[in-house]
């Protein structure tokens, strides 16, 4: 029945929540844009980040599977399904949600005929033998991967490059650049989507020079293994509001102190040419959402020595720390609105190597006419544990170094 409506099996697991149901047909996505419309999407995964759906999906809606369906026949968000009918019957009357919702009892009639113990033994007794695509790719054998350098899924990340047994402390902020200045509540799918990548996009130019057509681009998700791609698609999100490029949506900045505007993995890659370090001014709330580990890899891997924000989502508050970022939370009442931050100034951090959990901690910050004043903050390492992890440059190192030592 469902079929015969038009709703049709289009892929499995992440699909819709992670942008993998595909693009609007053409007409469409050009009316959206001509328009600047809101479009609507509604769902029964668990992410409804705007432009995660899809990059011409503004607003999403979490509903129950059955709600979705029946708003989907509706073809409107603007009708009230408890009272407005969904459409009409056959015969020319008026259907109502009410009239197509199951009762407890035919669900519980239809799972005990679909949902059997020999469903799950049939299916999953061949399991790790995979379909023909699977059985098809060629492998080398051996106990560890060979990172062939041409592939553009799975790539050797350098979180370990220069990593020695002994910890070297960690160093002060000196001069560094704002790499980004957001607002309130920047979701870690703001700071690494899952979603398309636009073939305009530094991921985008990246696998197309390695012969990857937009067609085959897939995910972010799918790509995270390629460290190459997920750091080109850190600050991302083509919703995301940098506002030292005020009216501008999408991962861009201003490298300074040309202030030339450009992609922001551009300008951090510039400015690691450069010997200059980062730091990242954000407002409350900052990596709310889902808990996201490439958030916090994709900043580091970008050059970010620090974040400072209004407050952050705990989960990557942590992540931050995991990576070796220092999270740093303004004193109350403060922030970089209130401190009248633009992004053009140039931010010193000292006392680094010797800080304390949850500590107050000085921030330099020197304008662009030179004028310097101090914002205290709270270091946001809230542990020992923690700050273990962070001397260590990340808990990765911190787990290496460990096991190296018990293996000597």
């Amino acid at each position: 029945e469902l079929d015969a409506l038009g709703f049709n099996l289009v892929g499995y697991g992440c699909t819709t929540c992670i942008g993998n149901s595909g693009p609007l047909e053409a007409p469409l996505a050009k009316a959206i844009a001509d328009g600047d419309l809101v479009s609507c999407s509604v769902l029964s995964g668990n992410r409804n980040f705007e432009g995660r759906i899809g990059p011409d999906i503004k607003a999403n809606y979490l509903a129950s599977p059955p709600l979705v369906v029946a708003y989907a026949i509706a073809g409107s968000l603007r009708v009230n399904l408890t009272k407005d009918p969904l459409g009409k019957d056959t015969n020319g009357n008026d259907v109502f949600l009410k009239d197509i919702w199951p009762t407890s009892h035919e669900i519980a009639e239809i799972m005990s005929k679909a949902v059997t113990p020999q469903m799950f033994a049939e299916r999953y007794s061949d399991v790790f033998k995979g379909d023909e695509h699977w059985q098809g790719i060629e492998v080398s054998g051996g106990q560890t991967y060979s990172w062939p350098p041409a592939s553009t899924y799975v790539q050797n990340p350098p979180y370990f490059e220069g990593m020695g047994l002994d910890i070297d402390a960690p160093a002060d902020v000196e001069n560094a650049r704002v790499l980004a200045l957001f607002g309130d509540s920047i979701t870690t799918d703001h700071i690494s989507p899952a979603g398309s990548i636009k073939a305009s996009s530094p991921a985008g130019v990246y696998l197309q020079e390695h012969q990857v057509s937009p067609l085959d681009f897939n995910s972010y998700g799918s790509r995270r293994g390629n460290h190459e791609v997920m750091m080109r698609g850190t600050f991302a999100n083509i919703r995301i509001k940098n506002q030292m490029v005020p009216g501008v949506e999408g991962g861009v900045t201003v490298h300074y102190p040309d202030a030339e505007q450009m992609p922001i993995y551009d300008a951090a890659m510039k400015y690691e040419a450069e010997g200059t370090p980062l730091v990242v001014f954000a407002g409350d709330l900052y990596g709310n959402g889902s808990s996201r580990d490439w958030a916090a890899k994709g900043t580091v891997l970008l050059g970010v020595r620090a974040v400072i924000a209004g407050s952050f989502e705990r989960i990557h508050r942590s992540n931050l720390i995991g990576m070796g970022v220092l999270p740093l939370e303004f004193a109350d009442g403060e922030s970089a609105a209130s401190l009248g931050l633009t992004g053009k100034e140039q931010v010193t951090i000292k006392g680094i190597d010797s800080i304390k959990p949850r500590q107050t901690l000085a921030v330099e910050i020197t304008r662009e006419d030179g004028t310097s004043f101090t914002a205290n903050t709270t270091v946001r390492i809230d542990t020992e544990n923690e700050l273990d992890y962070y001397r260590n440059g990340g808990i990765l190192h911190y787990v290496l170094r460990n096991l190296a030592r018990a293996a000597a």
